[in-house]
């Protein structure tokens, strides 16, 4: 895509701070991160989120995120890393190329995960039913 950013670092056109590159990934450090050694892998070839994705380059971003994450984990004495997919805008995604964030964590940093709730009644069923319509 002419005016991805992401496309443009594969290029060479902008610069990053490259940690890993194989025939179809990259993974950079994220210019904003959460923690020194946030980083992000994304599939070379372009695709705007999970669900346009081919799969083989899935497949490929998949195993760098295997490959980089206990690097980042070593490097950064984390105690662990959060991997992190935004897909659409309403989810997070600010820019349009695939990529998964590799975050390390640390022992009362102060990151929260999400809230969780309770299914009200009759709700899990439904929805259910509904997910297991649409892999139909």
């Amino acid at each position: 895509m002419k005016d991805c950013v992401f496309c443009k670092i594969v290029a060479g056109e902008l610069p990053s701070y490259k940690l890993y590159e194989d025939d179809k990934t990259l993974a950079f450090l994220d210019i904003h991160p959460v923690h020194p050694g946030h980083t992000l892998v994304i599939p070379k070839r372009h695709s705007e989120n999970i669900f346009e994705i081919d799969s083989g380059d899935w497949m490929a971003v998949a195993q760098t995120v295997r490959t980089v994450a206990p690097a980042i984990e070593t490097a950064t004495k984390a105690d662990g890393v959060n991997l992190l997919m935004n897909n659409r805008e309403t989810a997070g995604q600010v820019v349009g190329h695939a990529h998964v964030h590799l975050i390390p964590r640390f022992r009362g940093d102060g990151l929260k995960l999400w809230p969780h709730k309770d299914y009200k009644a009759g709700e899990t069923e439904d929805v259910l039913v509904r997910i297991r319509a649409a892999l139909q």
